[in-house]
């Protein structure tokens, strides 16, 4: 009995399915009116006809709808947007399979692949990578998020108990404004014509500070700011290959082995007050960097007063992640292969790594001038890295090179201490920057 039902039922669909087909050929010969018409409008609204009565056949529908495949896109000359594809697929790759800074190449991997599949129109002012943008990067709202997260993540302490790491921080500036000079003396080369403007958005990635980049490049170089942000989220990312090196090439094997004192302890005044204080500070002489450092001072100090804890593990949990996943996908966006693929990328790519270079040294550099001054109570230079702004990995960083050497010494809450400093410092670089050229 039960063959016999599931017998009519395929011999009712085979029939369904005839008579579908014999609707369509009766359609496309014309001369079909009621239902068949509906079913010519159909065909030619999806092959994009300009008028609902035209005929299409079955051999014109078919080239219609093989001309708009991505793959006769890559063939008809699109090939950047394969490309763009290959560079998604490593992206995520470095993400998931080498754990650089998944939270950060996974959605910016993701959008570089949605924004460069052809015909797609995820960009568009519709799409939906086009809507994150314009209602997310354009406005500054999703960078000021994650500076409000960061403030409640970050904790003050070790800076307010060692007041000398904050020299790092500005120290590890040095990266910002030397690729300034670098990115002017590269406009003397053949195929590079930036204005100061655009080499003043180039030289922020030195600060390892994407939120801050993003901010700087929108305003003063919006056509370079996904190969901007790419740079500075990416370097962020490789934090673990790129600062080792610079480390171990600018240290020698005694000093790796300083061991620094126990901070004194921080009250709860002290790390209430601070926050205001840089606000207060900040919009006394830098009111350009006020959003920036307004944003990170509320999320601290909503952190620290503990009267709002609900609101604290908002910004440190939900807030944090959902704004991390549309900047992702908003940065992937400018991953687009017009936009990416040419000369002035690779000029970017590689004045960022500069930049970023230049940061970690200076930080290291400038530990071993305050060693030379003060003698008596050494820094490790190995936390003068953490002083850039790629929070907190920097720090790890410089903890877990200095465990390779003497795995009895901690310095995780003295490299946070720069690493902090490092956060503001680069809020305030970025403050200059703006207040210069706005």
């Amino acid at each position: 009995m039960r063959r016999t039902w599931i017998g009519r039922r395929w011999g009712l669909g085979v029939c369904v399915a005839l008579a579908l087909v014999a609707g369509l050929a009766l359609a496309v010969d014309g001369d079909v009116a009621g239902a068949g018409a509906s079913t010519v409008e159909a065909v030619t609204a999806t092959a994009g006809a300009s008028a609902l009565d035209e005929g299409v056949s079955l051999r014109e529908g078919m080239d219609r709808i093989a001309q708009t495949t991505g793959l006769a896109a890559f063939l008809d000359g699109q090939w950047g947007a394969a490309i763009m594809l290959g560079i998604g697929l490593l992206l995520l790759y470095l993400g998931v399979g080498k754990d650089f800074e998944p939270l950060l190449l996974v959605p910016i991997g993701f959008g570089c692949l949605l924004v460069n599949a052809p015909f797609a129109g995820m960009a568009s002012e519709h799409g939906l990578l086009g809507i994150i943008y314009n209602a997310g990067i354009e406005n500054d709202l999703l960078p000021l998020l994650i500076f409000m997260g960061i403030g409640a993540m970050s904790d003050f302490s070790p800076l307010l108990g060692s007041p000398r790491v904050v020299l790092l921080g500005a120290a590890a500036q040095f990266g910002v404004f030397g690729t300034l000079l670098g990115v002017v003396a590269l406009n003397n080369l053949p195929g590079f014509d930036f204005s100061l403007k655009e080499a003043s958005a180039i030289a922020i990635i030195g600060a390892a500070d994407g939120p801050t980049s993003i901010v700087v490049g929108r305003r003063f170089a919006p056509d370079m700011m996904g190969s901007i942000a790419v740079a500075a989220y990416s370097y962020m990312a490789l934090v673990p290959l790129i600062q080792p090196p610079i480390m171990r090439l600018l240290t020698t094997p005694r000093e790796r082995l300083i061991r620094m004192g126990q901070e004194r302890e921080v009250t709860r005044l002290e790390r209430l007050l601070f926050p205001i204080l840089i606000l207060l500070v900040c919009i006394v002489f830098l009111p350009a960097a006020v959003p920036l450092m307004g944003s990170l001072a509320l999320g601290n100090f909503i952190r620290e007063c503990g009267a709002v804890e609900r609101l604290s593990n908002a910004m440190q949990n939900e807030i944090m992640n959902v704004a991390t996943i549309l900047l992702g996908l908003g940065v992937g966006m400018q991953l687009e292969a017009t936009k990416f693929l040419r000369p002035a990328t690779l000029g970017i790519i590689g004045i960022g790594l500069m930049a970023f270079a230049l940061g970690t040294a200076g930080g290291v550099i400038f530990a071993k001038v305050m060693n030379w001054i003060s003698p008596r109570n050494p820094i490790n230079p190995l936390i003068g890295s953490a002083g850039v702004s790629a929070f907190p990995m920097a720090a790890r960083v410089s903890t877990r090179l200095a465990l390779e050497y003497d795995p009895q010494n901690v310095l995780l809450m003295h490299a946070m201490g720069a690493n902090v400093a490092g956060q503001i410092g680069s809020i305030v670089a970025g403050g200059v920057i703006l207040a210069l050229f706005s």
